[in-house]
């Protein structure tokens, strides 16, 4: 069933989360483990996240450096097959544009067809973390608008070769949606124009990147209604639980904490008080969250699901 469907159907709001491909060498049951103790809560759909390939360089004669592609984590088309056969939820696969050229991405979004996966959430993606600025594959997509476009033509049956006769496929596009703006846009204002150039090629609903004042999120809305975007928009939250994610989560992600939960964090001297004040926070922004009767609440869980479960069972 696709996400669109879900959130029209929806008499309350949803709960839905998102998980990490296990690190190379690590077998499914670790991310059966993180996703069990959610289950309880009825999840709708689990979003799978897709992590580009990374470089090393290794000498060889004469001095020379050869660029080695390497894949830390695992892709994310079987472990989205996996899910959907254990728990009979709908998986959604993150996928980006870095590293794919547009076959790539053609390919990749037959194989989901054929597992019977029907969405996606559509991505530019980071940029590797040997290079400073975000790099496409030649062949491949700059912006996540133009991963909708190609998407969007699959769904009316418009492949790489048209003298083809294929069968259209039936995708329900997600994009990202930045209530502090995307960290690259000029401004706010450019920022939605951009996504709603996103909304207009194709996505049927946005999904926000973490926030911790609900006041930009609820600003953001109002600012995407009024130029015009209509589509859902879900909320996602992210428990900061270790102290590394005080200085982390500003400085990788652009974001602001409030002021109130700033206070709190400064105090803490242990990752036990940092967890206690993360779940606290997000208890209070998710209550605050479902009273707004919002379409949904998507937890970026990194995998553990412990502060996730513990703020779901104060909500769901």
């Amino acid at each position: 069933m696709k996400v669109i469907d879900h959130l029209n159907a929806a008499k309350d709001t949803l709960f839905s989360f998102e998980i990490l491909p296990p690190l190379k060498g690590a077998n499914i049951q670790s991310i059966y483990d993180g996703i069990d103790p959610l289950m309880e809560f009825k999840p709708k759909y689990i979003n799978v996240t897709y992590h580009r390939e990374e470089f090393i360089y290794k000498e060889r004669e004469k001095g020379l450096l050869e660029k080695i592609a390497i894949r830390k984590r695992p892709g994310t088309v079987g472990i989205c097959a996996a899910i959907m056969n254990k728990y009979y939820v709908d998986a959604v696969p993150h996928l980006i544009c870095g590293g794919f050229s547009r076959e790539e991405t053609e390919n990749a979004l037959i194989d989901l067809q054929f597992l019977g996966i029907d969405n996606v959430l559509a991505l530019r993606g980071d940029s590797i973390k040997t290079e400073s600025t975000f790099k496409p594959d030649p062949e491949g997509h700059k912006y996540a608008v133009e991963l909708i476009e190609q998407i969007a033509e699959m769904n009316k049956g418009n492949y790489l070769v048209d003298d083809i006769q294929l069968a259209p496929t039936d995708f329900c596009i997600g994009a990202a949606g930045y209530p502090e703006k995307h960290f690259e846009a000029m401004n706010l204002s450019t920022d939605l124009l951009y996504l709603k150039a996103k909304v207009d090629a194709g996505a049927e609903y946005i999904v926000t990147q973490m926030f911790f004042n609900n006041q930009k999120y609820f600003d953001f809305v109002d600012a995407c209604r009024a130029i015009g975007i209509t589509v859902p928009i879900i909320p996602g939250i992210k428990p900061i639980t270790t102290l590394n994610h005080i200085s982390f989560l500003p400085k990788v992600f652009h974001i602001d904490f409030p002021e109130e939960l700033s206070k709190d964090l400064i105090k803490c001297k242990s990752n036990k008080e940092v967890f206690e004040v993360g779940v606290a926070w997000g208890i209070h922004q998710s209550q605050e969250l479902k009273k707004a009767n919002v379409p949904g609440i998507h937890y970026y869980t990194m995998s553990t699901s412990e502060s996730v479960k513990t703020i779901a069972e104060q909500i769901f």
